[in-house]
Parts: structure tokens; C-alpha cells; sequence
């Protein structure tokens, strides 16, 4: 089995496939990087053809012959108790983290539940994740969180980029090179001053006084 790179971690969650664009540009990037399976996501890692270098949950998604055929490929299976205080998702972020990683990228984050959605989402704030590069990516869709300071958002012209506050207020919001421009204005938690906005150049910028904010960007128009 190939040795994977310290750095980069691929993690795959258990949900929703998503293939897409943008997730086939993070595969592409992703050579070398660890591969690991939070439960079913497994089968996730499967659909794209992947090994699975590390399996982590409490395995309640998983039959008995899919956890015996990782086992025989390899996989370092870690099984958790079902009653525990973390998802599945958060014991894989926790691992990259405690290994080193400083890229991460998730698959199979999305499904059909709103609270594992959602809840996957507000993982990208643990505090273990700080100053790491982590980000939930699936079909045309990429999120990630932006901290006080200065931020820069790679695209096209005409992608969308939504910038939605989850701290409660985020004040001196500053953008540049998005058609609805920010003057050192505060979003707060609730209306949606931040949604639907454009790319008008391969690159934008944000910077922020205080807060943090969920950029979601989108490939083309939403």
C-alpha cells in the first residue's frame, strides 16, 4: 500500500456520494494523501476507487463481510462504542488533526438528514482544526470557514460565493472582486446579507475585523 502523505488527509463521510466537478478537482489534488472511512463512508471511498487506509466509528453502518473484506485490504479498522460523544466525522477530523494534517478535505458529508448535515458543517469549527486548511466538498460545492484577517477565494467569473456568519456577528467585513461589494459592513447571525454573490475575477478576497464566516462556493451560478 502506498505511504500516504502526512499532510494531506481525504476523509469520507457517510453520506451522499455528490460526485461532481469540484469533488474530481480535490481527487486530483489529493494524490498521496491518507485515506480514511468514517464508518460508511467506506463505501463512499469505494464508489471513487479508493483504499481505505483507516476506518474509524462505531462500524454500525457497515455489514460484517464489508468490515472482514477492509480488514483483509489493509484498513486500520478503530471501533468506537456506539454510545459516545462524538460523531463518526469528528473522531476522523480528530485523527487528522492529531497526525499532523494541514489539508483536509471531506466527502460524503451531505445527506438526507439536515441535523448530520448541519452537524458536519459546524465540525469544521473544532478547535483541534484551527489553522488547517479543512473543507466539505461535494458535486459543484465547496464550504469552509473564514477567520478574522485576510482570506483569498479561488474561482472563475460567475461563480457564486455565499458568505454567511455562524458566530453571531461578524464585523468589518471588507470584500473585493464580488458584484455585491462589502464595505467594512457587520453580518449578523440570521438575516441573509452575505448569500448569492458573484465572482468577478479568478480570485476574491475577504477580510474581517472579528467573527467567523462559512464561505460557500459554488462553481457557475447556484
Amino acid at each position: 500500500m502506498e505511504t500516504p502523505n502526512p499532510v494531506k488527509y481525504l476523509i469520507f463521510a457517510n453520506g451522499e456520494v455528490g460526485d461532481g466537478p469540484l469533488v474530481r478537482r480535490v481527487l486530483a489534488d489529493a494524490a498521496g494523501a491518507a485515506v480514511v472511512a468514517a464508518d460508511g463512508g467506506a463505501r463512499v471511498a469505494q464508489y471513487y476507487g479508493l483504499p481505505v487506509q483507516t476506518l474509524i466509528g462505531d462500524l454500525d453502518s457497515l455489514t460484517a463481510a464489508e468490515l472482514a473484506a477492509l480488514a483483509a485490504q489493509g484498513a486500520d479498522i478503530r471501533r468506537y462504542p456506539e454510545e459516545k460523544n462524538e460523531t463518526d466525522l469528528e473522531l476522523a477530523l480528530l485523527l487528522a488533526a492529531e497526525q499532523g494534517a494541514m489539508w483536509i478535505r471531506v466527502l460524503g458529508a451531505v445527506g438526507g438528514r439536515l441535523d448530520q448535515t448541519l452537524g458536519n458543517v459546524y465540525l469544521l469549527a473544532l478547535p483541534e482544526l484551527a489553522g488547517r486548511d479543512v473543507r466539505l466538498v461535494a458535486g459543484r460545492q465547496e464550504t469552509w470557514l473564514l477567520y478574522s484577517g485576510e482570506s483569498v477565494i479561488h474561482g472563475t467569473p460567475g461563480d457564486t460565493v455565499s458568505l454567511m456568519p455562524i458566530s453571531g456577528l461578524v464585523r468589518g467585513v471588507r470584500t473585493e472582486n464580488l458584484y455585491y461589494p462589502l464595505r467594512d459592513e457587520t453580518l449578523a447571525f440570521g438575516p441573509a446579507r452575505g448569500m448569492s454573490n458573484v465572482m468577478q475575477a479568478e480570485t476574491a478576497r475577504v477580510w474581517t475585523q472579528d467573527g467567523i464566516l462559512l464561505v460557500v462556493h459554488t462553481l457557475g451560478r447556484a
